[in-house]
């Protein structure tokens, strides 16, 4: 299997693609192989391997983890160790692209997939967050980003509205 084939692909040229990762980033991968390492010995079986890269938000298949096992596996003891499972993770944190990020985020909003949010489907997500927002805040929210002024955030908006950070 090849090895390209199995990380996202990113809408971004390679020359737009950052080549390290953020210390935050080095910290996750970290983090969520020591998390899923459950027998300690600092190697990640198939199940924890697959899990591991799922808690980091790869939505990855059967047949990608078992490739990227059988490439990574130099010992033969079906397991990958953690500088492999870095190397795997650090690959894949780099390509994937922001904005395919940011549009999965917009699409739990946007359940009804019209394009917009709503104050109801607003209402709603802070009610399953059970954040205790009021219904002025809500408003308060649509209103500053806005932009085109329909009632409603639309993509570009909800994009505008994380950069503003």
């Amino acid at each position: 299997m090849e090895f390209n084939s199995i990380f996202p692909k990113s809408t971004k040229s390679s020359k737009d693609r950052r080549l390290e990762l953020t210390p935050e980033e080095n910290d996750e991968i970290k983090e969520v192989f020591e998390l899923f390492d459950n027998d300690k010995d600092n190697e990640l079986d198939y199940y924890e391997f697959k899990i591991a890269l799922r808690a980091l938000g790869f939505d990855i298949h059967k047949t990608e983890v078992e490739g990227l096992m059988h490439d990574y596996d130099r010992q033969g003891t079906d397991k990958i160790t953690y500088h492999d499972f870095h190397e795997i993770a650090a690959e894949m944190v780099l390509r994937r692209d922001l904005r395919d990020e940011i549009l999965k985020a917009f699409k739990l909003f946007d359940d009804d997939e019209t394009g917009k949010i709503s104050l109801k489907k607003l209402r709603s997500v802070a009610r399953e967050l059970d954040d205790n927002a009021n219904e002025e805040e809500l408003k308060a929210m649509i209103d500053e980003f806005d932009l085109d002024g329909d009632g409603e955030i639309n993509f570009d908006e909800f994009m505008a509205m994380l950069s503003s950070d």
